[in-house]
């Protein structure tokens, strides 16, 4: 089954003057133009296409890629202003249309807005959205951990900072005084979860927190102690270059990581190992 918006692998069907038939399953033979074509094509090949409908609503194919795709945001310029709404330049030859019912405010031609591309239920054609808030939910509702490695789509900027697409799905708040530069509207960069507040929202950070790292230090220190059988022949004194060999980690990562470990009772350091807290060594000292 073909995904109009999306990218499509189909099969090829034949050839005629203009252009290629793929095989579109139950929506019939689709045409891939002849501008379109790549080299070296060949009959009953797969070719990665992009699937939208011509001016004359028919199903069209080209392997060319939009700025984006239905599902998906993006900040794009108005091209031109007609009676329908606002068309949006999103990269291919035919623009993209924002409905008047889908703009906040009415759009003015050579400005940028960022909008979210979906497939209109009764046309069926590929159509944007000014109104962001219908796809994104505010709260988290479980969804995210503190820490969390997440993928960032810079929308709006406020008084407090940037609102933030978070995942897709999500709006998350990038504060001003976790930049170190202004960020564009449309910039795509990953973050992390600082914060889920009590009312659910969700505050953003470009960096892991310093106790972040550390406890990623500490698991891998603790998963290479249980691989090689709770003891290690390594402490402080180690050079750098022995640490990253055995941990690919920092010896500063390292001695913050074995640290908390040992004032967590997880490990006893002794003068040349470290090794897992048992009852044998539960007495140990440096």
């Amino acid at each position: 089954m073909i995904e109009i918006g999306k990218l499509n692998r189909l099969r090829v069907v034949k050839e005629v003057d203009f252009g290629l038939y793929l095989d579109g399953g139950s929506q019939g033979e689709i045409l891939l133009p002849l501008r379109y074509i790549p080299r070296g094509w060949k009959i009953d090949e797969d070719l990665s296409v992009f699937i939208y409908r011509d001016s004359e609503d028919r199903l069209i194919a080209t392997t060319e890629k939009p700025y984006v795709m239905v599902g998906e945001f993006a900040c794009l310029k108005v091209v031109a202003l007609t009676r329908m709404g606002a068309f949006l330049d999103w990269g291919l030859p035919k623009d993209l249309l924002v409905p008047f019912s889908e703009q906040i405010h009415e759009m003015e031609e050579d400005k940028r807005y960022v909008v979210r591309v979906y497939l209109d239920d009764e046309s069926k054609r590929i159509v944007a959205s000014a109104r962001l808030d219908d796809f994104l939910y505010e709260e988290s509702e479980g969804e995210f951990e503190v820490g969390e490695e997440v993928d960032l789509f810079a929308a709006n900027k406020s008084d407090l900072g940037y609102k933030m697409i978070v995942n897709n799905s999500h709006w998350g708040l990038l504060h001003l005084h976790e930049l170190v530069k202004p960020l564009k509207r449309g910039e795509k960069l990953k973050g992390f979860v600082k914060n889920i507040r009590e009312d659910g929202k969700i505050d953003i950070a470009l960096h892991r927190r310093a106790r972040d790292k550390t406890d990623d230090a500490c698991d891998i220190i603790l998963k290479v102690l249980n691989r090689e059988g709770g003891t290690l022949t390594i402490s402080d004194k180690s050079s750098p270059d022995d640490i990253r060999a055995l941990f690919n980690i920092s010896k500063a990562a390292y001695k913050k990581a074995v640290g908390s470990l040992y004032k967590r009772k997880i490990i006893v350091i002794k003068s040349a190992s470290i090794c897992l807290q048992t009852s044998d060594n539960e007495h140990a000292t440096r």
